[in-house]
């Protein structure tokens, strides 16, 4: 019985020439994360702990980026804490605001993860590295303390799904389209502690961009990891990005699946997840009501690469955002930012009446920046859709691309850019 990408890079970090679903290991670890909220958590049990000091200067990230620039007196603190952890510890990859990005697509963008790697994040998000054909996942602080410590972490090593892409996506079809696709597919538990793993011809047709939106929401299906096969796209992003080895693990032909699906990207249709789950969703054409919004957020963890700006811009180029509706555009690091300027994209943000961010996770997990009131709808390029999840709990979130999101703030209502005139 053969083994996946995952069990591959496990049994390798565990220094096991096999490993098998549900098995418990002690593997290696290339990289542990945290922010501005899980970090001061994890920094107090190191405390407990009584260790001195990290376990690797250079394999810990530590990226305030959730709260920041600061909001208020309490996410003022826990910066504090982890800037001072930082420097007491000499962590090489701290992101202090000026530097800083939302975590996910920073260290990519950095070379911080490439293939093969084993990486643990407090934060659930984590997963989005297997873009690049890492095993990365999300974890709770006190084993990012462990991790920071010793430089290991417990698994049970997970079973996988196979997910066989064929074909290419049509105009205004993204990466989040295809990750909602699935999830509405399969719902919110149906990769439960399980490897989602993306191979298939089709998986040329997708971005960088796209492939780490897609790994990003694994965990929104429930998955333990999301991670994908390794091409010449991959190995050209991580030598721009990283002077770091990678290895490359494909799957034995004869790996174990718990369920295979083949996912045709020529016939999907730009979709919409609709509130309270990600589940819940719906193509554009099966919208047939008007459904009138507040606010559109384009940016996050998932949706606020260059590739995401460039598409937001193109729909709004020479249109306008709806009268009294709120747009707010979040490049999700510095370099993207900088990128988006340079292109000329913020000049069209701006022009189109909407409003330019530092990066930030702030309106993704209703911190600051785009809370919602009582009764409000957003339609937003953010990861989840949970009642309360950007403000009031009778507000309404709804998930889509940056395009979608991008001609909805023209109309005021939740429309695709096929529909603009």
């Amino acid at each position: 019985m053969g083994m996946t990408m995952t069990q591959k890079i496990l049994a390798a970090h565990a220094g096991l020439d096999k490993v098998e679903a549900g098995q418990l290991i002690e593997a290696e670890l290339d990289l542990v994360l945290g922010n501005d909220i899980t970090s001061p958590v994890a920094i107090k049990e190191m405390e407990k702990m009584k260790v001195d000091g990290v376990f690797d200067q250079d394999k810990i990230a530590l990226v305030p980026d959730h709260f920041v620039p600061n909001k208020d007196i309490k996410s003022a603190e826990h910066c504090k804490c982890v800037r001072e952890f930082a420097y007491r510890n000499k962590i090489t990859n701290y992101f202090e605001v000026g530097e800083m990005g939302i975590e996910h697509a920073l260290l990519p963008e950095k070379g911080l993860t490439v293939a093969g790697d084993v990486i643990i994040g407090a934060d659930s998000h984590t997963c989005t590295y297997g873009a690049l054909g890492a095993f990365s996942t999300g974890v709770g602080s006190t084993d990012m303390a462990a991790g920071m410590a010793t430089g290991k972490a417990w698994f049970k090593v997970p079973s996988a799904i196979k997910f066989n892409l064929i074909g290419k996506p049509s105009e205004w079809v993204s990466g989040k389209d295809v990750i909602l696709h699935i999830i509405g597919m399969i719902g919110v538990d149906g990769a439960l502690y399980k490897s989602m793993e993306f191979v298939g011809e089709g998986v040329k047709n997708l971005t960088m961009d796209d492939r780490f939106t897609i790994a990003n929401m694994a965990i929104e299906a429930g998955g333990k990891n999301g991670i994908f096969s390794v091409d010449d796209a991959a190995i050209a992003y991580m030598k721009e990005h990283s002077d770091r080895p990678y290895t490359v693990y494909e799957a034995d032909a004869d790996a174990v699946y718990d369920a295979e699906y083949t996912i045709d990207l020529g016939k999907l249709r730009p979709t919409v997840a609709f509130p309270h789950l990600p589940e819940n969703t719906r193509t554009i054409d099966e919208i047939k009501e008007d459904i009138r919004i507040d606010q559109v957020v384009i940016g996050s963890c998932t949706n606020g690469r260059i590739n995401d700006m460039r598409i937001a811009a193109k729909v709004l180029k020479g249109r306008h955002v709806a009268k009294g509706l709120r747009c707010i555009v979040i490049p999700a690091t510095q370099a993207v930012y900088l990128q988006a300027m340079e292109e000329g994209l913020l000049k069209t943000f701006i022009e189109a009446g909407a409003v330019v961010s530092t990066p930030t996770c702030g309106p993704c997990l209703g911190g600051y920046m785009g809370i919602l009131a009582q009764g409000e709808r957003c339609v937003s390029t953010t990861n989840r859709n949970f009642v309360g999840r950007m403000g009031h709990v009778e507000s309404e979130i709804y998930l889509a691309s940056p395009a979608v999101a991008a001609a909805s703030a023209v109309t005021g209502k939740i429309s695709c850019p096929c529909q603009l005139r």
